[in-house]
């Protein structure tokens, strides 16, 4: 597997810009002599486990894989100045809004699979166009202090803005996609107005400015600057199995607490990391071959149990340490609507002096 590390394919000028143009330019070339046995994968996932499923593909199909990684909004900005050019055949990226924004972009194309359709499910991918799927999906949840606070206490996303949790909560900032696309998705649940009030409760309720990470969030909580947050359960899982006895150790201080789950209510937010095929993708059928190949049994089980994870194929097995958290029942609102509702979220939150 050929690899554009972030460090040299994000140097935009002078030397860096030049070794990274001319990786790009080697990538499509090599393609050109080699015929149609590569594609051209740009990614923001920045998991190491995900090497593994470029290495199995490749030894199922014979097609490399070519890896260009950056962060999401600049390898979108690469991609949309390189126009008709671009080498890239595939772009994959975490949160349906970074996903969405790709498609206002106009990068994507249809895809018509049948594979893709029956395996994933329809609130997980773009049934309007057909231009992008999720491939794994990450529930925002709230992880809690144990011993401090009583999960029996605890019920929905709407209940963190309760006076009850004054100076007790703390969050990311509002700048974060990941807090978007959730009051994104609750402005299409509850409407404008309710969800203002929510983020204002949200905000009389933190114990500090945001600031940090999901783990500085649930690290913090664990070192009593808070008793509750919202994060990604993905985050935590990792800190199960580390070697770091200081994250084991922080993994059992942490409860984490599904929302939204009573009968009537939404079930808890779950985002998605995917993508889709280009509209200039040289290899076309590769890509298409091997956006199929993440919907496998093999390249789930990669997912779940390489970075914690959930699959989106029915059926597929969960790590352990998913399966400790707890049994769930998610949103099954489709995910089309955040993104058509991110802009409105960010006024709201700003509105509501979420920094």
């Amino acid at each position: 597997m050929n690899k554009v590390t972030r460090r040299i394919f994000l140097g935009a000028s002078g030397a860096l810009g030049a070794v990274a143009l001319a990786e790009l330019t080697g990538v499509k070339s090599t393609f050109a002599q080699r015929g149609r046995q590569q594609i051209n994968l740009y990614s923001s996932r920045h998991y190491n486990t995900d090497q593994r499923l470029y290495t199995d593909f490749e030894r199922q199909t014979g097609i490399k894989v070519n890896l260009i990684e950056g962060r999401g909004e600049e390898l979108l900005q690469r991609i949309r100045s390189e126009g008709r050019n671009s080498p890239a055949d595939i772009f994959l990226t975490a949160d349906v809004g970074n996903i969405w924004q790709a498609q206002q972009a106009g990068i994507f194309s249809p895809v018509n699979s049948t594979v893709l359709n029956q395996r994933i499910p329809s609130n997980l991918r773009d049934t309007a166009k057909n231009e992008w799927f999720g491939f794994s999906t990450r529930v925002r949840v709230i992880m809690y202090r144990k011993g401090r606070v009583n999960p029996s206490q605890l019920s929905t996303y709407q209940d963190l803005a309760n006076p009850k949790w004054r100076g007790k909560l703390i969050m990311r900032t509002s700048t974060n996609i990941y807090n978007q696309s959730l009051t994104a998705w609750l402005l299409g649940i509850e409407g404008a107005a309710k969800t203002e009030q929510w983020a204002r409760g949200i905000v009389a309720n933190f114990a500090r400015q945001p600031q940090g990470g999901d783990r500085d969030q649930f690290e913090a909580v664990a070192a009593g600057v808070a008793d509750l947050t919202v994060a990604n359960t993905y985050y935590l899982g990792s800190y199960a199995t580390s070697s770091d006895p200081k994250r084991k150790e922080i993994f059992n201080q942490i409860g984490v607490f599904f929302p939204n789950q009573a009968q009537g209510q939404s079930g808890a937010f779950t985002n998605i990391s995917g993508g889709g095929v280009l509209k200039t993708a040289p290899n076309r059928a590769g890509a298409i071959r091997f956006l199929e190949y993440l919907t496998s049994p093999t390249a789930q089980n990669y997912f779940a149990k390489g970075n914690f994870e959930y699959p989106v194929v029915q059926g597929s097995e969960i790590d352990p340490v998913l399966r400790g958290f707890g049994t769930f029942r998610s949103s099954n609102s489709s995910l089309t609507g955040v993104g058509p509702n991110l802009a409105n979220a960010v006024r709201i939150l700003d509105r509501a002096g979420w920094k």
